[in-house]
């Protein structure tokens, strides 16, 4: 695909999240549905805010990726990976929708999840069978641990940018820079259908960081979250399994690495404190930055460092084995958890003594 006919759906798909999230926006507060409500608790934001971002992202992703496969004539040859996923977006989507109106249980969540990743695996035959040469020791085969072990791995990764989702521009951020890391470590840029995924996410993000106004602000939703997570979680696996692409799959592991680092590691700090897993809390790392910046410094650190990250990840590819990325990564990891987890702890404690 030329590089003139991906810019114009990058532009178009931007155009068309725009407007579609204009709309849906003004629908929201018109009709007062999907609107979050501050609290003193957890949302400190000022001002209802509609839940709609993405539905916004989806419908424009729909529409002009329909646009597309006409022009092209394309009808008759979408492979089932894409269409798959489309249609397991607008499942996802639906369900996730219920979420934000009415309020699930974090185990019907996972159901909902792991139902919804079952039928993308049946569908297009896509799951992680072979870890590559991590240990150094040759190719790890999972064998019958291949669907077990993918399900687990898309659950954790719709939850942990779920989780992350927590100040404006974190989620869409981090899923934007791995997107884009995906798409050039892959080749998978030129692939018109992931422009426009990009495309649509930014449509939003012109909302969601209120570059045109604080009144016009739009949230993602529990909907949008779990979206933004499903799709990177295929992106990334589905080149780590594909024979034509040489990627290893721990490259992909960095280009996740803060949302699954921060997820882990709430998980068992609440744990260990004899509390559920999804108990909310302010425990998050951008939570931890807000102490000392802004929401947009904190946003821009950490949109940094997960560059950074993504970056190291593809150094490591080109010049090491994957067993140095590996253990770089757990030493990474135990680094992140203690300055993260143990320093902030000790450093807050120091602080309440001190007042």
């Amino acid at each position: 695909m030329s590089i003139s006919i991906i810019i114009d759906f990058l532009i178009i798909s931007i155009i068309a999240s725009f407007s579609i999230n204009l709309i849906l926006r003004n629908l929201a507060k018109r009709n007062k549905v999907l609107i979050d409500i501050p609290d003193k608790s957890r949302k400190f934001h000022k001002r209802a805010t509609p839940l709609t971002g993405g539905l916004g992202i989806l419908l424009a992703t729909l529409i002009i990726g329909k646009l597309f496969v006409d022009l092209n004539n394309f009808t008759l040859k979408i492979p089932d990976f894409t269409f798959n996923m489309m249609v397991s977006s607008v499942i996802l989507v639906i369900l996730f929708l219920y979420d934000d109106f009415k309020g699930i249980t974090a185990k019907l969540r996972m159901v909902f999840q792991a139902s919804i990743c079952l039928y993308f695996i049946f569908s297009t035959d896509t799951y992680i069978s072979n870890l590559g040469n991590i240990f150094g020791t040759g190719d790890i085969e999972l064998g019958l641990l291949s669907i077990p072990f993918t399900v687990f791995c898309v659950v954790g990764i719709m939850n942990a940018f779920n989780m992350i989702d927590g100040i404006n521009g974190l989620c869409s951020g981090c899923a934007m820079i791995a997107l884009l890391f995906i798409g050039f470590s892959s080749g998978l840029i030129y692939n018109t259908p992931l422009v426009i995924l990009i495309g649509s996410i930014i449509g939003f993000l012109i909302f969601n960081l209120r570059l045109i106004g604080k009144k016009r602000e739009v949230f993602l939703g529990d909907h949008g979250s779990n979206l933004i997570g499903f799709w990177v979680a295929w992106l990334a696996i589905g080149p780590t399994q594909n024979p034509l692409i040489e990627i290893e799959a721990m490259t992909m592991v960095w280009f996740v690495a803060i949302p699954l680092l921060d997820c882990l590691g709430l998980i068992f700090s609440r744990l260990s404190r004899g509390l559920s897993w999804d108990t909310p809390g302010r425990d998050h790392i951008h939570h931890k930055l807000m102490n000392r910046f802004s929401p947009e410094g904190t946003l821009l650190v950490i949109i940094l460092l997960s560059i950074s990250l993504c970056s190291f990840g593809l150094i490591l590819e080109r010049f090491f084995p994957p067993v140095i990325s590996l253990i770089l990564f757990i030493i990474f990891s135990i680094t992140y958890f203690f300055f993260s987890f143990y320093y902030y702890k000790k450093e807050v404690l120091i602080g309440v003594r001190d007042v």
